[in-house]
């Protein structure tokens, strides 16, 4: 038999999920079935969905480069300024994305970096690059968190076997630390992505949202809706909603099956 505090928990979780499924699902109901159909198979559409999907690939690979060997040197190296870096990293995380966007556009603007990067023939500043750029710097923080939380998981007394067994830094690092820690990455990656896919402010901001040049599938969803396209706005959020559940589905299906 339950007991009443089980009870209470339960039926408050179910309670709010099911407000959150509700909100989520009326999105699916669209003005027109025929609008659907033409939304998504509209040319804008199209090309939003090819541009979000090749921006994200190359983002979300560059964040797992760079996030693996910061979260790695966080987790096992004593070094300066170590907590100040990690409160840096972790800063993008607690303020709104619109911060970050600004800070990227100053950055990389024609005052600061992006003046001197344009001498040399690279521009970021409402180009596709600044969109890779943008989305990188969104789901970096978040990568490296759910990193540094498997690294330490891992009991380093397997890493100093290894050396002491006379293998190498490196070679312990790929042999044995990176096979164990292989649920962190994959999750890590699956967050990547999904928030590589999810940017908004920030590649609007660096990216510029220039219809079907830099119009990634959250800008289609804006834009539309700003001009009164709503069968075009719901479709592209129809779209952004299954891609998100696809990713916390294989999340979720890939975590189960390790725990069995």
């Amino acid at each position: 038999m339950k007991s009443k505090m089980e009870i209470s928990f339960i039926s408050i979780a179910i309670f709010f999920t099911l407000i959150l499924f509700l909100a989520v699902g009326s999105l699916f109901i669209i003005p027109s079935f025929q609008g659907f159909v033409d939304s998504i198979l509209s040319e804008e559409m199209i090309e939003a969905f090819k541009l979000t999907l090749y921006t994200a690939a190359i983002s979300s690979a560059l964040v797992m480069l760079v996030a693996i060997p910061t979260a790695y040197s966080l987790s096992r190296y004593s070094f300066p300024l170590k907590t100040f870096i990690k409160i840096i990293i972790d800063l993008p995380m607690a303020f709104p994305e619109i911060v970050l966007g600004l800070a990227l556009l100053m950055l990389f603007g024609n005052n600061l970096l992006g003046g001197y990067l344009e001498k040399f023939g690279i521009k970021i500043v409402f180009t596709v690059t600044g969109i890779i750029v943008a989305q990188f710097f969104v789901a970096f923080p978040f990568a490296v968190r759910i990193l540094y939380s498997t690294f330490n998981y891992i009991d380093t007394r397997y890493e100093f076997v290894s050396r002491s067994l006379g293998y190498s830094e490196f070679e312990t690092f790929r042999s044995i630390t990176l096979p164990l820690s292989k649920d962190g990455i994959f999750a890590s990656g699956v967050v990547t992505v999904a928030r590589c896919i999810g940017a908004f402010i920030a590649v609007l901001f660096l990216g510029g949202g220039t219809f079907m040049k830099t119009e990634t599938l959250p800008l289609t969803l804006y834009l539309n809706l700003s001009f009164g396209d709503v069968n075009m706005a719901i479709t592209a959020g129809i779209v952004l909603v299954i891609i998100s559940f696809i990713a916390i589905a294989v999340l979720e299906k890939y975590g189960k099956e390790k725990t069995i």
